[in-house]
């Protein structure tokens, strides 16, 4: 597996393309499809991919804008918390469950808080959080209500795997399960 980071300059965001190199597979996922530019559209054509899903971490605008670009070019099936996006039809994951995608065995988790359709994905040792845990801090709400929710369902779901997990989130850099436990302003 490889995973390309990308930053998206419109609301800073991250985007993440994965990669399953098996050459029996060759396939490739894309997470929170900011904005789509040459560089991801080369990595999948160069390399012989074949883009076969996206993963959304919630709707806003900024971590999902590139998705009609996508959908022009490939023909993935686009995973999220609502029934469509833009009027593009997505498969809909409720609650907490694993479906297989590109070879790999994704799980996915409810995490709601920062908005109420917000997933994290599992793949291997490797999370992705969307807004819903950013390095150091977790995503903003828009009630009292909402902050300790989404503190709840973060202690529940996600400070309960390993510590090495890897955290890739849709704003700012890479953490683990660890630092978060350990620094994380407002989860101590």
């Amino acid at each position: 597996m490889k995973i390309y980071f990308h930053l998206c300059i419109d609301g800073f965001t991250n985007s993440y393309t994965i990669l399953n190199d098996n050459p029996d597979v060759k396939e490739a996922i894309i997470v929170d499809p900011g904005k789509i530019d040459i560089e991801t559209i080369n990595l999948i054509e160069k390399g012989g991919y074949n883009l076969s899903a996206v993963l959304i971490t919630h709707k806003h605008n900024h971590h999902i804008q590139g998705l009609r670009t996508l959908k022009k070019i490939y023909s993935p099936v686009v995973y999220a918390a609502d029934a469509g996006i833009y009027g593009i039809d997505c498969s809909i994951l409720n609650g907490d469950g694993v479906v297989q995608i590109a070879g790999f065995n994704v799980e996915f988790f409810s995490v709601p808080g920062h908005s109420p359709d917000s997933m994290v994905y599992k793949i291997e040792d490797m999370i992705f959080t969307g807004d819903t845990l950013v390095s150091g801090v977790t995503g903003s709400t828009l009630s009292q209500y909402s902050h300790k929710l989404l503190c709840k369902k973060i202690k529940d779901k996600i400070f309960s795997l390993p510590d090495r997990t890897i955290v890739f989130p849709g704003h700012g850099s890479p953490s683990t399960v660890e630092s978060e436990k350990m620094f994380n302003i407002d989860l101590i």
